[in-house]
């Protein structure tokens, strides 16, 4: 049912989170910027959607055009996004990280109208416009009042009834995100409001989010996991989003420990609860309003794991991606002790199989590649018919993930398979190594990749960054992994790194590795 709203105010739908907590809860607080001082209940989050819907309006946005978004954290993620909600408009979310050059490809291959951009990416969105053609910028400046943005919001106030309401189902796209990939161009993953809708659901149920639930985002919100995990349940249930711009150790874990914040959920991938751990306010930092605490985008190696249990934080795993909403499978914080390593069980609206290179199911323990299904996944790419196409196996997507499940049905993710290699006939998952690697006290971050070899076809280089002041050679890490591996796992060779290169959320860029040591004439190992 839909709630009655005065004349004018527009359509409301059943899945317009944002209205109908504003109808239910109007001063309930729903976003909150940390870097601003902002705050903003569900009415006022209502009133700029209308506001920012108004304005696409009046710029002859309506459904089905694009709205590309080049922005920090900030309120203005979710008016764009319930703004496209309410004309049937897609959100375009753009990866700031990139240069002009790699956003030149995406923009021409999304076409949006209007991009929303930070004043910190002026030159950038001009360049993008000029390239690209795009009709028009509006330019974010911080929530300064005579900003362009906040203009428009302002100036748009209350006209409503300026834009046509439209009727959208579960299937209408209002989302892309463009995946990086390993090799060729980016693919945008089509995001619809039921995947959004099914998330809230997979997701909200297990991760205790509630009316209650202040969940502290530092991840990119142009990122799924940033938008998804826990950001949009969140608001789905009526709870409050704090925002930090960006991801910072000691600022996160003052936030976290702080109890006029009183958060109560947090998600990330595996780096930033390791640069968490290695500050020196770990500690000391009061964790125990933390009732939920995700971990996913990555294999987590176990001493990362360990470290928070000891403080009295159980990391609950996951496994998602973007072209699944994300959430497909989670491990309940009541397994997480005595099933480390895993990242739990199917979600309720989601299935899974493991299968091998004929597509035939796995055995317990057998590693196969991980296929899911269910109303959560995206329904293809933008533009890219033969990458939908490839992607599935009839209603099964294919994620390209290794794993295995053991007796007792819980699921392991073993690796990537893109980063698994051959040595000597044998298959080496780099994430087992990695987790061996993390033993060490010296080593403050590891990846492994394999490099070709002669004699045994390829061989596992460990790429290692380590901690201020600390010493390590080859002949040191050989002997760990040596008392810890089979003679196949164990890396040939090392090399020594100040910061392993990683993406926006964290997640290590193993395709930079390889350029560097195996692409390049001549690598500098140590």
């Amino acid at each position: 049912m839909t709630t009655p709203r005065p004349a004018g105010h527009g359509e409301v739908r059943a899945y317009d989170w944002i209205r109908h907590h504003a109808d239910n809860r109007p001063g309930k607080e729903a976003v909150r910027e940390l870097g601003t001082g902002r705050s903003f209940t569900y009415r006022e989050l209502d009133r700029r959607a209308d506001a920012m819907a108004a304005y696409f309006a009046s710029l002859g946005i309506r459904r089905g055009d694009r709205v590309g978004v080049l922005a920090h954290n900030g309120v203005e993620y979710f008016d764009v996004q319930s703004a496209c909600a309410r004309t049937g408009a897609i959100c375009v979310l753009l990866n700031w990280r990139l240069t002009v050059s790699e956003l030149e490809y995406i923009v021409n291959d999304s076409s949006p109208t209007l991009l929303v951009h930070d004043v910190s990416f002026a030159e950038s969105a001009g360049e993008l416009r000029h390239r690209c053609g795009i009709a028009a910028l509006l330019e974010i400046d911080g929530g300064a009042a005579d900003s362009a943005y906040e203009t428009a919001v302002t100036t748009h106030s209350g006209a409503a009834s300026s834009f046509e309401p439209v009727t959208l189902t579960h299937d209408d796209v209002v989302t892309i995100m463009y995946t990086s990939g390993t090799t060729g161009l980016p693919k945008g993953a089509m995001i619809t409001h039921g995947m959004n809708f099914w998330n809230c659901v997979n997701l909200g149920i297990p991760a205790g989010i509630g009316l209650d639930t202040v969940h502290l985002n530092v991840l990119p919100l142009f990122h799924t996991g940033g938008l998804n995990c826990y950001s949009n349940p969140v608001l789905h249930a009526g709870g409050t989003v704090v925002l930090l711009k960006q991801f910072d150790p000691g600022e996160t874990l003052r936030v976290l420990g702080d109890p006029e914040q009183g958060i109560t959920h947090f998600f990330a991938v595996p780096a930033p609860y390791q640069f968490m751990m290695q500050h020196p306010d770990f500690a000391d930092t009061d964790l125990s309003r933390l009732r939920m605490a995700g971990v996913g985008g990555a294999p987590c190696a176990l001493t990362i794991m360990e470290a928070w249990t000891e403080r009295g934080v159980l990391l609950a795993q996951g496994f998602g991606m973007t072209e699944t909403s994300p959430s497909c499978i989670f491990l309940d914080p009541g397994d997480a002790l005595r099933k480390i390593g895993s990242t739990g069980k199917a979600l309720m609206h989601t299935e899974f199989r493991i299968v091998n290179d004929a597509g035939v199911d796995c055995g317990p323990d057998e590693v196969g590649e991980l296929w899911v299904a269910g109303p959560n996944i995206t329904p293809g790419y933008w533009n890219k018919p033969e990458a939908t196409a490839n992607a599935f196996a009839g209603r099964w997507l294919k994620t390209g993930d290794a794993a295995r499940v053991d007796d007792d049905g819980f699921v392991y993710i073993v690796d990537r398979w893109k980063d698994m290699y051959i040595s000597g006939g044998e298959n080496v998952y780099p994430a087992e190594v990695e987790n061996v690697l993390y033993q060490l006290p010296e080593v403050a971050e590891a990846a492994v990749i394999g490099v070709p070899d002669e004699r045994w076809g390829e061989v596992g280089l460990a790429v290692v960054a380590l901690k201020p002041g600390a010493e390590l050679d080859r002949a040191r890490v050989q002997e760990h992994c040596v008392e810890r591996l089979a003679k196949f796992k164990v890396p040939s060779d090392v090399a020594i790194v100040e910061a392993l290169p990683r993406n926006a959320t964290g997640k290590v860029l193993k395709r930079e590795l390889r350029t560097r040591f195996v692409d390049a004439d001549a690598p500098t190992i140590s």
